[in-house]
Parts: structure tokens; sequence; C-alpha cells
């Protein structure tokens, strides 16, 4: 099987993710699955929560239409400098410094990458964020096969949360043999 192409700004993101000892950057899987969420809204407010080295900002930054926006935000203030340095001749992206709730002025999301704030402490204001028929996508899951789904032993409240909210459509998808995701569309 043929290597799929690595867009060059994940290349520079992840990079930098080298230099600064920052492990907790997505995965290719993920990258690939950010990039065509991002694909299928091209005229999208498209957000992220957990900016890190710039990784998941660069997949979703390679399916960005040409009418779309993105805006992430990181509260490393150096991790946020570099990053924005990825992206610093592209006027459709934002890099924010500080808390989570800065997306807030820019929502509602067409797209929303929570890798970051707000996914554990505040899923009800994740929520808030996302315009209707908005797509969801949180990573960094361990796949369960019970249901409810569990984790370590116990429900996995979070994730619970997520696959049976009202206000969602939602799923979960296998990205690698040990990792997942929950995909979710707000519905209208």
């Amino acid at each position: 099987m043929a290597q799929r192409a690595v867009p060059s700004r994940v290349e520079a993101a992840e990079r930098i993710a080298v230099e600064a000892g920052f492990k907790k950057s997505c995965i290719p899987e993920v990258g690939r699955l950010l990039s065509l969420a991002a694909a299928a809204k091209p005229h999208g407010v498209i957000g992220e929560s957990g900016t890190g080295s710039g990784v998941g900002t660069a997949w979703l930054h390679s399916g960005l239409g040409a009418g779309a926006r993105l805006v992430t935000v990181e509260r490393d203030e150096e991790l946020a400098r570099r990053a924005a340095g990825v992206f610093a001749d592209d006027d459709r992206v934002g890099v924010l410094t500080g808390d989570w709730r800065l997306l807030e002025q820019h929502a509602p999301f067409d797209v929303f990458f929570c890798d970051g704030g707000g996914k554990r402490d505040d899923p009800e204001g994740v929520l808030k964020l996302l315009a209707p028929g908005g797509l969801l996508i949180l990573d960094d899951f361990t796949p369960s096969s019970h249901w409810p789904p569990r984790f370590e032993g116990e429900v996995d409240e979070l994730r619970l949360f997520y696959l049976t909210h009202p206000t969602l459509n939602a799923t979960e998808v296998l990205t690698t043999p040990s990792s997942s995701v929950v995909v979710a569309t707000r519905r209208h």
C-alpha cells in the first residue's frame, strides 16, 4: 500500500512538536479525518481547542476551502506563537493564545475539533459552540467493546455523554486498534 503524502504544514508543525518536546499531537489517522471534515464545509467556520504545535491545525488546514476560516486556541504562549508561524501566510487561519473559551466569540462552528479545553471540563459548553449540523470531533479515546463504554474498568461517563446527548447524532470510530474518536453532528 502506497504511503499517503503528509501536507508540508503538518510536517512543519511536527518539527515544532519535536523541538518543543510536545508529545500530544494528533496522529495521522485522526489528521486525515480532520482534513476530510474541513473539506466537507468549504465555506465553514472551523474551530479547534488545543492547538499544541499546530499538527491538528495543519491537518484541518489541508482540507480548508477557499471560503472557510479556521480559528484555534492554545494556552501555552510559546506553542501558540510557534504554531501561528506555520500559518502566518494564510489570513484564513487565526491562532489565539489563552483559555479555550476565547473560541466563543468565533462560534458557531461548522466543524469543531475539541482536543483541549472544554472536552472534559465543560462538555455542555463545547456543544454550545456547534452550529446546527456542525460536526464535532473528539479524539484520544480507548476503544471499548462494552455498552455503556468502559475505560479502566469503569463506565466512561465522558464518552457516554457525547454518544448519548439528545442534541447530537454520534458514533465512535476506530482510528487504530488502540484508539478511537467520537464523531458527532448537532441536530437541527
